[in-house]
């Protein structure tokens, strides 16, 4: 690559922070510069070769920062190789991961003009101690998934390490065309 990455990242409880930091970690080890950024600092993306953007869903929602910058920064995203990864699904269950994997998709439909050159869903992190007042009042409700349900992470770190690796190889290939 002829510059360096941005990997960016919305969080709301540090989970996809980490994460990124991860992503971030290997594709240095790839020989990749690399800066990393929460999405709601970034006012430019003018020296970046590369973005790699993270960002959780809550309760079928994307986070709204990752919206935000997909909007926000349209015309120098088209202009460069994008990746993204989310975290989403509290269950090992297969067909919640392609659920989550879907609900992705469809967030995603609605930039036409993006075409990431890889994109992953990965398993989330719940962490009911750490909820705002706001989410714990949702998660106590009885029709929340989210009722009685234990702490759990379920971010697999050799997937997400293995997706990064390569990805440094699909972001170097795309930069030299």
């Amino acid at each position: 690559m002829t510059g360096p990455v941005l990997v960016a990242y919305a969080t709301r409880y540090g989970s996809t922070r980490e994460v990124a930091e991860a992503v971030a970690a290997t594709l240095r080890e790839r020989g990749i510069e690399v800066d990393i950024q929460p999405m709601r600092e970034m006012r430019t993306l003018e020296g970046y070769h590369g973005v790699v953007l993270g960002a959780p869903f809550y309760m079928g929602n994307w986070h709204n920062d990752a919206q935000r910058f997909l909007s926000q920064h349209r015309e120098a995203l088209a202009q460069r190789p994008v990746a993204i990864f989310a975290l989403g699904p509290l269950s090992t269950d297969e067909q919640e991961l392609l659920d989550s994997r879907d609900q992705l998709d469809k967030e995603l439909e609605k930039y036409p003009w993006l075409t990431p050159v890889a994109c992953e869903m990965f398993g989330g992190k719940y962490d009911p101690s750490k909820l705002s007042f706001s989410h714990r009042l949702l998660a106590a409700l009885p029709a929340s998934p989210l009722h009685g349900s234990p702490a759990s992470d379920l971010r697999d770190w050799t997937a997400i390490r293995a997706w990064a690796s390569n990805l440094a190889t699909e972001l170097q290939h795309a930069s030299a065309q």
